[in-house]
């Protein structure tokens, strides 16, 4: 057996691992549970009241924030890291149900969950540790360190687009029902496939749009070189509220947030993982 073969046969036997599924779904409600911060921090931004920032890393705060706020945090970091080696190993050996190009395109998808999860799971260690640097500041920075390289507008500009990209693709995930193929649809019973159908559909929507809208704002610091354009969720949730109507566009974004948060908490019992 070649090294290759090797390296692959272990990333299977860890992919088969009943601790690392237990872990994942725990990592699931986790992440539902931040989903859920994330749409009623909107709500605050909507209705012109908000203490924290309206992104992950706020949701993170308001979790450390409560009475033994740290320990449930770094119960969620450990869901995160576990979901993140979840999605290596999805996009090492994983979706063997398909094939071809289908089953290359799932894996460079795992490829980038993995790199998300990851992110959160750095964005949760540094609130553990006591870190309060807002998370804007931290892209406004690195988007003004980009810029200022060789070809480095250009590179923020490619960056937006594909960030329009991923959150167009979103909306598409959702409207076609995408999401439903990495679900044990067979286990639910016909009342509960029509509520996580209607909670995946609205989610997936709603993080498109907001995604769409972050997007847009990066590819405007890129063009109007203005780093500070370029803020995060947060500054995407702001911006939709500053609209026309935009508390009220705002609302039915946070409650599609909310309903994707709710849409992993049945992902933690059904998603085939």
């Amino acid at each position: 057996m070649t090294a290759v073969n090797e390296a692959g046969a272990a990333a299977r036997r860890a992919a088969s691992s009943r601790t690392l599924e237990r872990l994942t779904r725990f990592g699931l409600i986790g992440f539902g549970v931040i989903h859920l911060l994330v749409g009623w921090i909107a709500v605050q931004i909507a209705s012109g009241d908000a203490p924290a920032e309206g992104d992950q890393a706020g949701a993170f705060k308001t979790v450390a924030a409560q009475p033994v706020g740290k320990a449930l945090l770094i119960a969620v970091l450990i869901g995160l890291i576990a979901m993140t080696a979840w999605q290596i190993l999805a996009a090492a050996v994983g979706h063997r149900d398909e094939t071809g190009r289908e089953r290359q395109l799932e894996r460079v998808a795992s490829a980038g969950r993995a790199a998300f999860y990851a992110y959160l799971a750095f964005k949760a260690g540094q609130v553990v540790n006591g870190s309060t640097k807002s998370a804007g500041d931290t892209q406004q920075e690195t988007t003004a360190r980009l810029m200022a390289a060789d070809g480095g507008r250009v590179l923020v500009g490619l960056i937006g687009l594909a960030v329009i990209a991923i959150g167009a693709g979103m909306i598409w995930y959702g409207l076609v029902k995408r999401f439903e193929k990495h679900l044990k649809s067979g286990q639910m019973t016909a009342r509960t496939r029509k509520v996580v159908r209607s909670l995946g559909v609205a989610g997936y929507i709603a993080k498109g749009v907001a995604y769409g809208i972050l997007g847009i704002l990066v590819l405007v610091a890129a063009v109007k070189f203005d780093p500070s354009r370029s803020r995060g969720l947060d500054s995407a949730l702001r911006t939709l509220a500053a609209q026309n109507y935009g508390d009220l566009l705002l609302t039915m974004v946070a409650l599609g947030i909310a309903a994707y948060g709710v849409f992993c908490l049945f992902q933690a019992k059904y998603r085939k993982v």
